[in-house]
């Protein structure tokens, strides 16, 4: 995961993530990374459409992006 969050920051490319929020809810996001370290990352999250902060640790799972199939 830590190689994908590192893609994302160094090439601005569009991530999928699974997050744990503060309150416990578990959503899905598509993030870019502008900041890493030990605990938290500065992200701008598509999903909000701003920049936020999140904790590294509450991120479940990171995935590339699904793309959409293109029928001809």
């Amino acid at each position: 995961m830590k190689v994908l969050l590192e893609k994302s920051k160094n090439q601005q490319m569009p991530i999928e993530i699974i997050y744990l929020s503060e309150k416990g809810l578990i959503t899905q996001r598509t993030i870019i990374v502008n900041e890493v370290n030990e605990n938290y990352m500065k992200v701008y999250c598509f999903r909000k459409q701003q920049i936020r902060l999140l904790k590294t640790g509450n991120i479940l799972s990171a995935a590339m992006p699904k793309r959409k199939a293109k029928f001809a």
